[in-house]
């Protein structure tokens, strides 16, 4: 397999480059982040309990279910300060509640389980955070951060603060962000432990569009850091050196990122939701159907197919289940977890591939720190698999109680 990364130009980097590269970038990188003990997110009543006292507590309705306690926490939920939400939605339609849904679910599900649950709206000020932190002194401060100052590659800063205030926190290390942000760097790094993953090049701003003839058409133009599909659309699909540019320059324009162009692969759109730090717990995979795709579309993950209900309801999107057979989905759990940990990834995240019609795994985006509102696909996988929402929720937060730096 081959990769491209842009410099003056794109420069092609065969897999033997690759790795070699991906050694610099790893030989000066810490031993990955883990956790005391990431056995359950809950507080196991004949193991942690017997370890520590400070683990006596109420159970909840879900937690109860399974003859499980945990202790109530003040927890500190970090958002962007546009999404902080009301008190109530009485009143408020689907379509306004939207923008905040994921905060709404989180932040509702954790007072309704007994927690002491703080929202802070976060911008651009660090400050914001310490003065709550100073305020409140939280347990564990629960991160729904995808941004800072508007530039989501940000929020990794926002972890390594956590970390030198000594806050525990949910969700992913500020390596493990750094690099799953960077989709080339993270191909590279994962072309380099032998994990398919698309060819691709970069192009950076600001310099010519010149693709080399070993990147075959056609290519999927993209941002390399941005989340959510952002710039994603039908025209993203090119078949030529003239759209190829014209589909750059946009990504260029729109995103005010580098863009990245990688192979298009052919298949079913599989996503596996993973959670933990370093015993790893891999969920249903769950499978992305267009089902009345329009006649010569191509099988993808636009902008509008993600954020228009109006035009999933058109055509036809459904995430379910995938059915696959023991073999695959066993395939695809322990790739799962090798590249969850090749990427130093903690806390939860959600894995993207392609799967042919040959049975051949691509890699395509690894997502640390996903969507988790209720009824979305984590959820949904977690569901699935016997997990129910405040369950998944307490997960997150045992994870982040017992995530060590360095450890």
């Amino acid at each position: 397999m081959i990769l491209e990364c842009g410099d003056l130009s794109p420069l092609w980097i065969f897999v033997s480059e690759a790795r070699a590269s991906a050694r610099a970038i790893l030989a000066n990188q810490a031993l990955p982040e883990g956790r005391a003990s990431d056995t359950d997110f809950r507080i196991r009543v004949k193991t942690d309990n017997q370890k520590s006292d400070r683990s006596t507590g109420r159970k909840t309705s879900a937690a109860a279910k399974n003859g499980d306690t945990f202790k109530k926490l003040r927890v500190m939920v970090l958002c962007h300060e546009d999404l902080v939400p009301p008190d109530s939605i009485d009143g408020l339609t689907p379509k306004e509640i939207a923008p905040f849904k994921t905060e709404w679910d989180v932040i509702s599900t954790l007072k309704k389980m007994g927690h002491e649950v703080s929202p802070v709206g976060v911008y651009n000020n660090l400050g914001v955070i310490g003065n709550a932190l100073m305020e409140s002194k939280p347990q564990v401060a629960f991160n729904l951060l995808e941004e800072f100052h508007g530039y989501p590659l940000y929020d990794q800063h926002v972890v390594s603060y956590l970390e030198l205030m000594k806050q525990p926190y949910t969700g992913c290390n500020p390596r493990g962000l750094t690099i799953s942000h960077d989709k080339a760097l993270a191909k590279m790094v994962l072309a380099y432990h032998r994990i398919h993953v698309p060819a691709f090049a970069v192009f950076h701003m600001n310099r010519m569009v010149k693709r080399s003839k070993r990147l075959k058409f056609p290519l999927l133009v993209k941002s390399i850091s941005e989340e959510g599909s952002v710039g994603i659309a039908r025209a993203s699909i090119v078949h030529d050196d003239e759209k190829l540019a014209e589909r750059v320059e946009f990504i260029h324009r729109q995103t005010k990122t580098h863009a990245i162009a990688e192979q298009y692969i052919a298949g079913r759109e599989i996503y596996v939701s993973v959670i933990g730090n370093q015993r790893l717990q891999t969920y249903t995979p769950w499978e992305l159907v267009i089902e009345k795709l329009p006649e010569g579309a191509p099988n993808i993950a636009t902008s509008k197919l993600k954020w228009d209900p109006a035009y999933q309801e058109k055509v036809g999107v459904v995430t379910r289940a995938a059915e696959l057979d023991k073999k695959m989905t066993q395939k695809l759990e322990r790739l799962s977890k090798k590249i969850y940990r090749t990427l130093f990834l903690s806390g939860y995240a959600r894995l993207d591939y392609r799967v042919t019609e040959a049975g051949e795994i691509y890699l395509l985006e690894a997502n640390p720190n996903p969507q988790i509102a209720h009824a979305e696909d984590f959820a949904d996988s977690a569901q699935h698999s016997g997990v129910d929402y405040e369950a998944l929720l307490q997960k997150i937060i045992g994870l982040g109680l017992r995530y060590r730096t360095g450890a």
